[in-house]
């Protein structure tokens, strides 16, 4: 097994090795590679859903997605992205196509902060369609002092599509009107130790404790901060590709730019975090 890393503060590229099949040593240098390079990508894998699903729990418990439609019928842990792009009528349905986009962490929305989400490549278009990844560790590391000093303790809270409700018809009724999750602005990772930020540009609502136009500014001024990092990863998909990224400490959007009429398929499983399936803290 070989991992490359592109750049040393963020992604981590394996190859030579069969997840299907790993030793205890090369499953820990994964893990390992993982948490220091926020996201994993694992090369060349040839899987069934079983052992796609088998591989994914390695990393952790995992949680069916909130958007029901895209539920594999026969595993619902597995959601199905891609599928879906056109209406009916032929036209097509931007909230399926154009799902992803837009800076963000996935599933801050709930009470409990998803670990990571892992991605295995079925079928990748021609061109177009890369996922980009942002270091939310250098975005805090690079905050000037007095906005550190003027966001600790402040919370936000998380909504499914954020204060415009975007992408809200992909949930069921009952799922659309559910109350906001509250998580801080600045978190210590579980397993690294490490402080980052966590303030979700796509689904974030408001800042608790302060006022509606000072909440709006912050958001705006943390936003721009974050997406701004230079400690970025571009990810251009080839079939048989698992992505992984850690949603603790990154954000991540996909780019898009693909034709409609190729397809653009994946695996997509939630990862929430389990104590059994962790390293300590440095």
């Amino acid at each position: 097994m070989k991992i490359d890393k592109p750049d040393p503060r963020i992604g981590a590229i394996a190859t030579d090795v069969d997840v299907r099949s790993l030793s205890d040593g090369d499953w820990d240098a994964l893990y390992r590679a993982w948490l220091d390079g926020i996201v994993l990508v694992v090369r060349g894998q040839t899987l069934t859903i079983e052992e796609f699903l088998a591989y994914s729990r390695r990393f952790g418990q995992l949680k069916p997605h909130r958007v029901k439609r895209t539920r594999h019928p026969e595993h619902a842990e597995l959601t199905v992205m891609g599928i879906g792009t056109r209406k009916p009528d032929g036209k097509v349905d931007k909230a399926i196509f154009d799902r992803g986009g837009g800076w963000h962490t996935d599933s801050p929305w709930d009470q409990d902060v998803c670990k990571g989400t892992q991605l295995y490549g079925i079928a990748i278009p021609s061109y177009g369609g890369d996922t980009l990844f942002a270091s939310m560790y250098d975005a805090y590391e690079t905050l000037p002092a007095t906005l550190k000093q003027r966001i600790q303790g402040l919370k936000a809270e998380h909504v499914y599509g954020g204060r415009g409700r975007r992408g809200n018809d992909l949930l069921d009724p009952e799922d659309r009107n559910r109350p906001p999750a509250v998580h801080p602005i600045v978190r210590r990772h579980e397993e690294t130790g490490r402080t980052s930020l966590y303030a979700n540009p796509y689904h974030i609502t408001r800042i608790q404790g302060v006022e509606e136009a000072e909440s709006e500014a912050l958001i705006a001024e943390l936003t721009d901060h974050m997406v701004a990092t230079t400690a970025q990863y571009r990810h251009k998909w080839q079939v048989g590709d698992i992505v992984i990224w850690d949603n603790r400490c990154a954000l991540h959007s996909a780019t898009g730019g693909y034709p409609i009429e190729e397809q653009r398929i994946h695996w997509r499983v939630t990862i929430m975090h389990d104590a059994a399936r962790q390293m300590p803290a440095a």
